[in-house]
């Protein structure tokens, strides 16, 4: 199988000998750090005592892509191994203890891969899922080093986690393949007509339908993959007890008593119209062997939840992590939806044991609930509830006191606004394996990136639940970038460091006396000892220069882009540039304006980075400022003019510094940076050359919103129409190669998108090129695809940019 490539109006291109299809490789120079090894997956064991780590699997073989892949429900599957498709682990696993650094490594087969890690609470045991050529595996093991596998036991991961420990910390819950006989075959011919049907339906959001069930068959396949047995395992003795009848499980976890089971099952018949997380379900509790108690919920398939809203009924069903065995959830009070004029958006429930009781009423909310972002304190009734209001795009951090039904708010913010981010709550693991807030005293641990005009600086803060008020522990040094990966017990932490030159390792750092400090610096002094020595895979990029460069939009709005300059560069000399930018809404020009990340990071390329244009002599404009301000309801009205306004005041800027040729100046951008750069170039002259990856120039075919768009078509037609390239598609007077993959499940992003606006480009005579890249989805994973586009890219802007006159 080979690339898809078709070119269009080239003129004198001398490549003439390059076939129109065939897999192409970049230079040595840029395979070497493509192919270079990468730094560790690590997992932290709770306490803070041991790091798994296992080096990466990255860029599978083509072939592995083209393998039997079914598309069910929301599901990308591999039916060999009855799991996600793609997907890869870590290899070479070993431990190291943070005390001492000392590394022991774990005697698995050589081709097999962590896929995930349980630790039990004490951080001295593990079980591990663990990707074999047939099947997902569960292999054990302890911090000595010790590790064996469970053998006759197929996991399945597909609709959650398919791993637990139990509340005594010696069992485990798993989900595994049940006896099941023959994949279901397919019909000799279809057994009818597609049809699909709407009657007074509402809109829903286009970001909803991938992937989805289409036939009979489907429906069939996803029962079969999808249905789980669950069963408790001891692996000390290997015995496996049964728990209940095969049935597609979303949710299985234990109450911290050990004495109910909490249960989510889908129920069919399945949807053609929604993804399975919203397919019928029930939701119960069972004794600890498996025999129903109560039905807390029978939902029914969600398919008519409103564009940005949410299903009605209970959501988020949980046991409280403090409490023997009692359920907390959330429902909404406007039928989920977002624009319902309410006092009360949401509403917090609760049910204790024997669960026979209606539900109270624990807290009503004025704004959606994010049960994602709460937590429990270990002691006392107090819960961390975050809601978050739409329009204004704020949060508001409440602390519930359940037990005694009191509520007050603790801290708000701007969920735009970086430099003012306090952080999010750490947790620490009890002795049943729930987590709640990590504290010392009556103050939690947070941590946050620590954005700055400067760059980001991480932090370790505790904020006081009495007061609010805050003590920073840490904060990263502004020559390196340092953050918390773990507080090791006592006065001790786990830090992960680096800086632009150095590869970053792990330390374990010790608080010592307090220290005068500067406002919103750390307030301890800190020592450090290495506990990992990582070596620099690619001594070659730390010759690259790295800046953060501010400055602003004609209209005063305050810009930032991250300035890299390839190895050698001499000061002032003018090259051939390349702006990266992804476009993002704000609500002001004070927020749009913040700066992200840090020149500190050690600099590492994945993947088709636009990066490697620095090992080829040119210079890069990274995460180029491209905000797009104003009312959340009606920014996109001035989206074009908006961009047009951002990419001048950025070639201007590297212009001034004497950085960017301008007349040798080339843009490019993924999905909605795509559309960025076909706009930038049908409605600008700024750019010699385009590069528009996996994008969508046509938002009239998304026609109940997309990215933050609320409105539907029908609701702003006009809008929809002018940020749509393909309809100016007769102005891009600039040589734009459009690469796709075509296979993309991201419903606003189907290839045909890259089809018609290639097709409309070509038909109007500009100069154009696609590359449909086979078995590749939104973003590209395949060693094929990668140095393909790669050579793409590469010989593109060296053509059309490099080499303009």
């Amino acid at each position: 199988m080979t690339a898809a490539s078709i070119e269009a109006n080239t003129g004198a291109f001398d490549d003439s000998l390059q076939p129109a299809t065939g897999w192409q490789s970049p230079s040595k120079e840029v395979l070497e750090v493509l192919h270079a090894p990468q730094l560790p997956y690590v997992w932290t064991a709770p306490g803070g005592a041991y790091l798994l780590l296992a080096d990466p699997v990255l860029y599978p073989p083509l072939a592995e892509l083209a393998a039997p892949m079914h598309k069910l429900a929301g599901i990308r599957l591999n039916p060999a191994l009855n799991d996600y498709h793609g997907r890869h682990g870590g290899t070479s696993p070993r431990l190291v203890r943070v005390e001492d650094g000392a590394t022991t490594p774990l005697d698995l087969p050589g081709e097999v891969e962590i896929l995930e890690v349980k630790w039990t609470a004490d951080g001295q045991r593990f079980a591990l899922s663990v990707r074999h050529s047939d099947h997902i595996g569960l292999w054990v093991g302890s911090v000595a080093g010790d590790v064996v596998e469970l053998e006759g036991l197929a996991l399945n991961p597909l609709l959650g986690s398919a791993v637990s420990w139990l509340p005594d910390q010696h069992r485990l819950l798993i989900r595994r393949i049940p006896a099941r006989g023959p994949v279901p075959a397919p019909p000799a011919i279809p057994v009818g007509p597609e049809i699909v049907e709407g009657s007074g339906a509402s809109s829903r959001s286009t970001y909803e339908a991938r992937n989805l069930l289409e036939t009979a068959h489907d429906d069939a396949l996803f029962a079969y993959y999808a249905t789980s047995e669950l069963a408790i395992v001891d692996p000390a003795t290997g015995q496996v007890n049964v728990i209940g009848a095969p049935a597609p499980y979303t949710v299985a976890k234990y109450s911290p008593s050990g004495e109910y089971l909490l249960v989510k099952r889908l129920v069919g018949p399945w949807s053609h119209e929604v993804a399975w997380w919203r397919f019928a379900s029930e939701i119960e509790v069972w004794t600890e062997k498996g025999d129903r108690v109560a039905t807390i919920a029978s939902l029914p398939v969600a398919d008519q939840v409103p564009a940005h809203g949410v299903p009605v009924g209970p959501r988020s069903v949980a046991w409280r992590p403090t409490a023997p065995h009692t359920l907390f959830w959330v429902e909404a009070l406007d039928g989920g939806d977002p624009v319902a004029e309410v006092p009360h958006r949401d509403r917090l429930m609760r049910l204790e044991a024997p669960f026979t009781a209606e539900p109270e009423v624990a807290f009503k909310a004025e704004h959606r609930i994010q049960p994602q972002q709460n937590g429990w304190t270990a002691e006392g009734g107090t819960l961390m509830l975050t809601q978050r209001e739409r329009i204004r795009r704020w949060r508001y951090v409440w602390l519930l006191d359940v037990d005694n039904g009191t509520a007050r708010l603790w801290f708000d913010l701007n969920e735009g606004d970086r430099y003012g981010n306090p952080g999010s709550p750490l947790f620490r693991t009890l002795p049943n394996g729930r987590k709640v807030l990590r504290q010392r005293g009556d103050a939690v641990y947070f941590s946050g990136s620590g954005a700055t005009d400067e760059g980001d600086r991480p932090f370790l803060d505790l904020r006081h639940l009495v007061t609010g008020e805050t003590e920073r522990l840490f904060r990263s040094d502004s020559n390196r970038y340092e953050y918390v990966v773990a507080v090791a017990g006592g006065d001790r932490i786990v830090l992960r460091s680096e800086s632009a030159v150095e590869v970053p390792n792990y330390y374990l750092a010790s608080f010592g006396e307090a220290i005068e400090a500067a406002a919103g610096e750390a307030t301890r002094a800190l020592t450090r000892q290495p506990i990992t020595q990582f070596e620099d895979p690619t001594p070659q990029l730390r010759a690259i220069e790295k800046r953060i460069v501010r400055y602003e939009r004609n209209d005063g709005v305050p810009l930032s882009f991250h300035l890299y300059l390839p190895p050698g560069y001499k000061e002032g000399t003018p090259l051939p540039t390349v702006l990266y930018a992804y476009p993002m809404e704000y609500s002001g020009a004070e927020i749009a304006g913040q700066v992200r990340g840090s020149a500190q990071r050690f600099m590492r390329l994945y993947g088709a980075s636009h990066l490697y244009f620095l090992l080829q002599g040119y210079a890069v404009l990274d995460q180029t400022a491209m905000p797009i301000l104003g009312d959340p309801e009606t920014a996109y009205d001035t989206f074009v003019p908006q961009l047009v306004a951002d990419a001048e005041a950025a070639i201007a800027k590297a212009i001034e510094m004497g950085v960017a040729d301008p007349e040798r100046v080339g843009v490019i951008g993924h999905s909605h940076g795509g559309l960025m750069v076909a706009n930038l170039l049908a409605h600008t002259d700024l750019f010699r050359a385009g590069i528009a990856r996996s994008g969508s120039y046509n938002k009239t075919n998304q026609p109940f919103g997309f990215q933050a768009e609320r409105r539907s078509l029908f609701e702003a037609r006009e809008a929809y129409v002018q940020l749509s390239p393909t309809f100016f598609a007769d102005q891009v007077n600039e040589p734009v190669l459009i690469i796709h993959g075509d296979d993309d499940s991201n419903p606003g992003t189907p290839p045909f998108q890259s089809q018609v606006f290639y097709e409309a480009v070509r038909g109007a005579g500009g100069t154009t090129r696609l590359v449909l890249l086979p078995f590749e989805d939104h973003g590209y994973r395949a060693k094929e695809s990668i140095e393909h586009v790669l050579w793409e890219q590469l010989r593109w802007f060296d053509k059309y940019v490099r080499g303009h006159s």
